[in-house]
């Protein structure tokens, strides 16, 4: 496996790429299902730290699959084989996910974990043949990440209460590897690719959010006497989506990988980006439940549920992409939006000022054009 050009012409996800992503698909879904079910039962706090710690494992693998890919896919059929292993461990790390929501048991996850994480190793094994400084890096990525998973199946031993302990270090490991192997040696990426495919992960989330749409709308025409508030939350859900669309879209993001620095900023910082947009859906359900007479959460409290997801991703955007391009009006307007939508639990109806504000940013952000610099 030879590096890739990071400045070559035309570079845009592989169809094997798009593929990959479906099994996250499944994973995102089943996490925030089960944020839906902890927040509607009012375990709040437990249900947030299970789904923190759930989805660092989702956007763990899947970014540390996309950097790689971005530096060395040659697209062989060794390539090939290994990326389905990967989407094997996905799919039963997801297998998994009820489990930690519902006994606080790692056992299947953890599996899951191991089992993509090693076909990780297995590709880093292939890059270090390239030799030099990516040569170098490569088999400082393989021996962290080899030594990390062998240390997460040693966690399962370990009783609950120091369990919990290992599991912040373990993640603190985990996030340690990339920033030791590229001062060791150095990996090429190529920033439109690298971006595209964050901004193709974003839409997956974001699909989350238009099926919590969709299922206000069945849950109106099906099982109440008066759809009117569901269709409602359905509309104004759509309107929100798509100005966290619009937002995410805005500024030219491969503007912020120019740096290793820059490059860990962006891609460490879009964890709580992606995190509040699968978020995003169980508080969409969240107040589907509250509406059609059957949620358990109080309306403030479930209000809370979709604007605070709303709110980490409109400043995380802003923070990671939007703050070096937007003038005085979009660094401004933009991150007072995010903050604004935190108010939408003081008056009855589910997402209108959350929609309003979000439309009235997407107008400032019409009005004024991103500062792009010259490629």
């Amino acid at each position: 496996m030879r590096p890739r050009d990071p400045h070559e012409q035309g570079r845009a996800a592989s169809t094997l790429e798009l593929f990959f992503d479906l099994v996250f698909v499944v994973a995102v879904s089943i996490a925030s299902v089960q944020l839906h079910h902890a927040l509607a039962e009012g375990h709040v706090g437990q249900g947030i730290l299970d789904y923190a710690i759930v989805f660092f494992g989702i956007w763990w693998a899947w970014m540390n699959f996309s950097w790689f890919a971005t530096s060395f896919d040659n697209d062989d059929w060794l390539y090939r084989v290994l990326t389905i292993l990967q989407m094997g461990g996905v799919l039963v790390f997801a297998s998994g996910i009820p489990a930690v929501f519902e006994r606080y048991d790692f056992t299947v996850l953890i599996i899951g974990y191991v089992v993509m994480r090693l076909a990780m190793v297995a590709q880093w094994l292939r890059a270090t043949r390239s030799g030099g400084v990516a040569g170098r890096a490569a088999w400082s990525y393989a021996t962290g990440i080899a030594v990390v998973q062998a240390l997460w199946l040693i966690t399962l031993l370990l009783p609950s209460p120091a369990f919990q302990i290992a599991q912040v270090i373990m993640i603190g490991a985990e996030i340690a590897v990339p920033i030791i192997a590229e001062r060791i040696g150095n990996t090429p990426w190529h920033p439109h690719h690298i971006t595209e495919r964050y901004g193709l992960f974003v839409l997956i989330l974001l699909g989350e959010s238009l099926l919590g749409s969709a299922n206000a709308i069945v849950e109106a025409l099906g099982h109440t006497k008066d759809p009117a508030p569901l269709i409602s939350l359905a509309a104004l859900t759509l309107i929100t989506t798509a100005s966290l669309w619009w937002l995410y879209f805005w500024p030219p993001h491969h503007h912020a990988i120019r740096s290793f620095a820059s490059s860990l900023a962006y891609g460490y910082g879009h964890y709580l980006i992606f995190a509040a947009a699968g978020a995003l859906s169980a508080g969409i359900e969240i107040e589907i439940g509250v509406l059609a007479g059957h949620g358990e959460l109080h309306p403030p409290l479930a209000s809370f549920a979709y604007t605070v997801p709303v709110a980490v991703f409109v400043i995380g955007v802003w923070a990671l992409a939007i703050r070096p391009h937007g003038d005085i009006w979009v660094n401004v307007a933009v991150p007072l939006a995010g903050l604004a939508v935190l108010i939408d639990p003081v008056i009855p109806i589910p997402f209108a000022l959350t929609s309003v504000i979000l439309a009235l940013m997407i107008a400032v952000l019409v009005w004024r054009r991103p500062q792009r610099r010259l490629e």
